[in-house]
Formats: structure tokens, sequence, C-alpha cells
């Protein structure tokens, strides 16, 4: 039984992709065609299986392209486990930043002082801000206040070189 093949524009268009990105995936080793017809490529259901499973890691997963063909090449479960739980780490530090972020447009949003260095928030962490840079340190999180209760540090500068 001859199993179906597709073209690359079909496969483009089912997975909401172009036809520039499938050919960036065969570069990187992502995605093989199965054959061409032609100067066509052609792709059967295992390329779509694997194609599938890449949107999985890179789409789904966030995972960078280089990260996804890491976890795709990966043979062991625990080299590929070992590689996701890198790339959730790394997902869970971006969120924290994220959500930082937020909550500091939110105070920005918020604040009733016209210009933002008359906020008391704002002008203490610019100038811890400054302190720092000069000192050649980074200055932890410390924007927003601490919920009362919370056990951290000074929100100061860290004995760690500035990284600029």
């Amino acid at each position: 039984m001859d199993e179906r093949l597709y073209s690359i524009s079909e496969v483009a268009g089912a997975f909401g992709l172009s036809v520039p990105a499938l050919r960036y995936y065969e570069e990187c080793g992502l995605l093989a065609a199965t054959a061409r017809r032609g100067r066509v490529r052609q792709y059967d259901r295992a390329a779509l299986e694997r194609l599938a499973l890449v949107q999985l890691w890179h789409v789904d997963g966030m995972i960078p392209i280089a990260g996804t063909a890491a976890v795709v090449a990966s043979e062991a479960a625990g080299e590929r486990k070992a590689l996701l739980a890198v790339q959730r780490d790394e997902m869970l530090a971006r969120a924290r930043r994220l959500e930082r972020a937020a909550a500091v447009l939110t105070h920005m949003l918020g604040c009733h002082r016209d210009l933002p260095l008359t906020c008391p928030t704002t002008r203490e962490h610019i100038g811890a801000r400054v302190d720092a840079a000069l000192a050649g340190e980074v200055l932890e999180d410390g924007f927003l206040p601490r919920e009362p209760g919370a056990v951290s540090g000074s929100g100061r500068a860290s004995a760690r070189p500035a990284v600029r």
C-alpha cells in the first residue's frame, strides 16, 4: 500500500507554518523530507508526526530551536529529561522576571505622582541602582516594597560583578 505524501506547501498550511520555516527546520536537523517530486519536498505521516513533536517542544514548550534540536536528538530518557529540566528552569526564571516587570509597570501605572522620581518607591530604587552601578555591583530585585512578613535580603546590591 502506497502511503500518501504531502507537499511542503500542504504541510506548511496544515501546521500553520511558512514554507521557509519548514526549510529552516530541515537545515537545523529537526525534520527531513521523505521524498522529492521534482524540486518539491514531500512528507509522509512519520515526518508529520516528527514535525508535531518538534512543535510540542518548540511551540508548546517554548524551547528555542537549538534546545529543541537537542531534545529531539536525545535518545536516552535521562538525557532528554535533563535537557527539559534546564529548559523548564530557564523558563521559570523568565516567568519570574516577567512577573516582576508586570509588577513594576503596575506600580508605575498606579502611582499618583506626576514624575517618577517624586515617587518614594521609585526614588529609593533609582538611588540604589546608581549606587550599585558605581560600585560595580548588581542590584538585586528590591524595586517594590516587600510584602509584610516577607523574609528576604535588603534589596540592595550584591557582590557579584555587574552584567553590562
